[in-house]
């Protein structure tokens, strides 16, 4: 769910008229939730390597679908566009059509992975579903999207990095597998974040320097003061509005959250490897999905990280592949030290700067 949990909930105890059909949305689309959030505690087991390596070998053309539930919550709903198919008019078909295979093109023409399960599965959607939706899931066979409640919320697939966020766990479902609770549930959060940054800066082509570094961008009304759901850079600082609150995201590991709440806070403290992620990615500069993306891919993927990984056993492991990768007197390492150093979640390296 790209939504997290205490928005919702935050956006339906909302009792000022202007907002009514708004927090009406709201406590029905976290009714719809419920039984969908379980799916990331129940996920299977990562294939076995030389399942993943056989795939690897054979990486076909995406194979895509779009469905359209026409507002109901059955699916996947009536099929209305498949490879091959004319465009059509209707802006959601487009937008997660071309959300689809932008995510499969990072993974398969960057990272040589065959679709987001390594073994050249089909991308499949529904746009269109339930009334007023406020959310966008994957559902253990196809993305659901969501057209919002046009009063806090639009269309979920307005934002690339959206659609590249939760097609990023299935990436991760079938590779680490991180427990999605606490810190490991937090790192899960911040790897759909990460690449689904890179979807969208890939389809952009932008750099380091000219992204946004904000994920969600595209989904509040103009209604709302802020940017976006969550920003890399800034953790914290997304969006500060009479209604919604202020974003509570900490950057800094001091600022962690112990909460039993949304499985010990994975949408909050993702932050904190979100924005280790931003200052390793800026420091190497140039296209992101190149430099750290790369990085955190092997990790990801390289087969030594726990399920339950902690924050610092994950910068570890990046530091681990940083080296591996690029050598262990590259900028690429450096950068990789000095951003977890950054966060509070390893000590500063003897050589780096204070600020």
């Amino acid at each position: 769910m790209i939504i997290p949990p205490y928005l919702l909930r935050h956006l339906a105890g909302v009792t000022d008229p202007a907002f009514a059909s708004a927090a009406s949305a709201a406590r029905a689309s976290l009714a719809v939730d419920r039984p969908f959030r379980g799916i990331r505690l129940g996920e299977s087991a990562p294939p076995s390597a030389a399942h993943r390596s056989l795939a690897a070998r054979s990486i076909e053309p995406v194979k895509r679908a779009i469905y359209d539930a026409r507002h109901r919550e059955a699916l996947p709903g009536t099929l209305v566009r498949a490879d091959g198919d004319d465009p059509g008019t209707d802006l959601a078909v487009t937008e997660a059509w071309d959300g689809l295979g932008h995510t499969h093109d990072l993974f398969a023409q960057v990272y040589g992975r065959a679709s987001i399960d390594d073994a050249n599965l089909s991308l499949d959607a529904t746009v269109h579903y339930g009334r007023d939706y406020d959310n966008a899931f994957w559902d253990g066979e196809r993305m659901v999207f969501g057209d919002g409640d046009e009063v806090v919320f639009t269309r979920m697939t307005a934002s690339a990095s959206v659609i590249g966020h939760e097609l990023a766990h299935v990436v991760t479902q079938h590779s680490a597998d991180l427990v999605y609770e606490g810190q490991s549930g937090a790192l899960n959060e911040s790897v759909s974040d990460v690449f689904g940054a890179l979807v969208e800066q890939r389809s952009f082509g932008q750099d380091t320097t000219s992204a946004s570094w904000l994920i969600g961008v595209g989904i509040f009304t103009d209604q709302v003061q802020g940017d976006a759901l969550r920003s890399m850079k800034a953790p914290g600082t997304a969006y500060d509005d009479d209604v919604l609150g202020k974003d509570p995201q900490p950057a800094h590991f001091s600022g962690y959250i112990e909460t039993e709440d949304d499985y010990g806070g994975v949408h909050l403290n993702s932050g904190i490897p979100n924005h280790a992620f931003y200052l390793a990615a800026t420091a190497i500069g140039g296209q992101a999905w190149e430099g750290a993306g790369r990085i955190w891919y092997d990790t990801l993927t390289g087969g030594t990280l726990r399920p339950a990984a902690t924050f610092a056993e994950f910068a570890a492991a990046t530091a681990d592949a940083a080296s591996a990768r690029f050598g262990a007197e590259s900028t690429e390492h450096r950068a990789v030290a000095k951003a977890w150093a950054a966060v509070g979640v390893i000590a500063r390296p003897a050589s780096a700067p204070a600020s």
